[in-house]
């Protein structure tokens, strides 16, 4: 009985272990990935700037990147629980994405530029769903989802603060925005190559989780429902970093070189706290995002109101709020529906997620067109409002457990 239960202990070892490198796997896909198109997404604002458009213009491209990148989801994800197909969606994704980051250096005019900004959403939009889904297999292995996506957001961020430094030395060398995109063609060439290893190593990620319990009925269940309603509302006042960077660079609150850097510390504090967040998430489940939306939301007052030194606390704050989006709210949606449907939900739950950035980043660039005071009150209302809904799931799963 003794020998049995060693060989269980260590045959569970050996797959908690797998799942462990596999998620680091895709957490060095996505390092180089965030690498490519955070570097070019830290500039993109003052780059649409340089060619003549607006602020409303930046504002609506940017909640147009977020609602293609997030509502295609719901097709991909469907397609993706459908066909089963999850890499090759995965991969056709990945190498639209990363293709586009380095075309911006070819762009003569805004509506071109912002045409490659709207394709790198597009990519991400297809790869993301299934990508989710094998990181969600991986992470019920590991023994927690918040672990397993925190720390593939934990070295997601650490390429996104490494890419806008590399713009940011790029720009302060003397180059121009077409340089700086120019070469970011060397990280997404790596990234394309790192997606074919991790195909090759891991082809069916779904034996991570052998034991998955089947689906039950036709619908998604209504805390799904009511969760996304709440996240919504925290998209809806979230403002893109597109506008940020516009009205740094607008007001002259610091250097150009600067807004990359500022960046750049954002995605450091996303990445460090992705970590910290997902170990909490697991430990003490939906009480850690409440109190993270609360803090989060001072991004707004503190990026748009001050100079230098407020600006930075804002953008500290803001990736905060960016670790929280990209790790700990996708993290939830997991254990809420079955495998089976896991695509699915995660692309529905983007669609929603992102008709509302799009919705809310619109409004925003209006507002701050017309006073920048109430582009800020938005941003605020919109997300403390989303914690009435936040406090209801809270209080479910608490009963539930």
């Amino acid at each position: 009985m003794k020998d049995k239960s060693q060989a269980h202990d260590a045959a569970n070892g050996g797959a908690r272990t797998k799942a462990l490198r596999f998620v680091l796997l895709i957490g060095i896909v996505s390092l180089f990935g965030d690498f490519t198109y955070e570097g070019a997404r830290s500039v993109t604002g003052p780059y649409l700037e340089s060619l003549n458009a607006s602020a409303a213009v930046v504002g609506v491209v940017a909640g147009l990147g977020e609602l293609i990148g997030y509502g295609l989801r719901l097709a991909s994800g469907r397609l993706a629980d459908v066909s089963g197909r999850y890499w090759p969606m995965a991969i056709f994704g990945y190498m639209v994405q990363l293709l586009a980051v380095p075309a911006l250096a070819l762009a003569g005019s805004w509506p071109q530029a912002a045409a490659l900004i709207l394709l790198e959403r597009v990519g991400k939009a297809i790869r993301n769903p299934p990508r989710d889904v094998m990181l969600s297999h991986a992470g019920a292995q590991m023994g927690g989802y918040g672990w397993a996506f925190g720390l593939r957001e934990a070295l997601d961020q650490f390429g996104a603060m490494v890419g806008p430094l590399v713009v940011a030395a790029v720009l302060a060398g003397g180059g121009s925005y077409r340089e700086a995109f120019a070469v970011l063609v060397v990280p997404a060439l790596i990234t394309l190559a790192l997606v074919g290893v991790a195909r090759l190593l891991y082809p069916a990620p779904h034996e991570m989780e052998p034991h998955a319990p089947s689906a039950r009925g036709d619908g998604l269940p209504r805390v799904f429902w009511v969760y996304l309603f709440g996240a919504a509302l925290v998209a809806a006042g979230f403002a893109d970093w597109s506008l940020i960077a516009f009205h740094l660079a607008r007001t002259d609150a610091v250097s150009t070189q600067s807004i990359a850097i500022f960046y750049s510390v954002a995605m450091a504090v996303s990445g460090a706290g992705s970590l910290a967040m997902g170990r909490l998430f697991d430990r003490f489940g939906f009480a850690v995002l409440i109190g993270l939306t609360i803090v989060s939301s001072f991004f707004a007052p503190f990026a748009f109101f001050g100079g230098f030194g407020m600006a930075l606390v804002g953008a500290c704050l803001w990736g905060l709020g960016m670790g929280v989006h990209e790790s700990i709210i996708p993290a939830a949606v997991a254990p809420m529906v079955a495998p089976q449907r896991r695509a699915y939900a995660f692309g529905l739950f983007a669609a929603g997620y992102g008709l509302f950035w799009f919705l809310g980043s619109a409004a925003i660039g209006f507002l701050y067109d017309r006073s920048i005071a109430a582009a800020v009150v938005f941003c605020l209302v919109a997300q403390f409002a989303a914690l009435p809904p936040f406090i209801w799931v809270w209080r479910r799963q608490r009963a539930a457990s």
